[in-house]
């Protein structure tokens, strides 16, 4: 499998198990009266889930940022005049990639921190 199959797996994988430790909060939310007992047996899934979401996002990032500096070091040693349509070209990706990988973090964190909410 190629590279950029790989981070196309690690990204949804990444999604998803975001989407279900989404889903999972959101039912613990959801739940108006919480004693403490309930709220100590409370599951964890949602934790597990942002984990795993997290690190399958930052290592497909990780690969996406990696092939795309690869390519342009590769293109300006082929044609050293064009470095400069080179790097502008590919600029806007990795700052795209980049920010997709700091929204997940984000919203992993959000999702850890407002777990302590009854």
């Amino acid at each position: 499998m190629s590279r950029a199959g790989i981070v196309r797996i690690a990204t949804i994988a990444g999604g998803l198990a975001i989407a279900v430790a989404l889903i999972a909060d959101t039912q613990v939310v959801l739940a108006q009266e919480a004693s403490a007992a309930a709220a100590a047996s409370r599951p964890v899934w949602h934790l597990l889930g942002a984990a795993l979401g997290l690190g399958m996002i930052v290592i497909g990032a990780g690969l996406g940022i990696g092939r795309f500096a690869a390519a342009a070091a590769e293109g300006i040693a082929r044609q050293p005049g064009a470095s400069d349509k080179i790097t502008g070209a590919v600029n806007l990706p990795l700052f795209l990639l980049e920010g997709v990988a700091i929204l997940a973090e984000v919203f992993v964190l959000l999702i850890v921190l407002l777990n302590g909410r009854p």
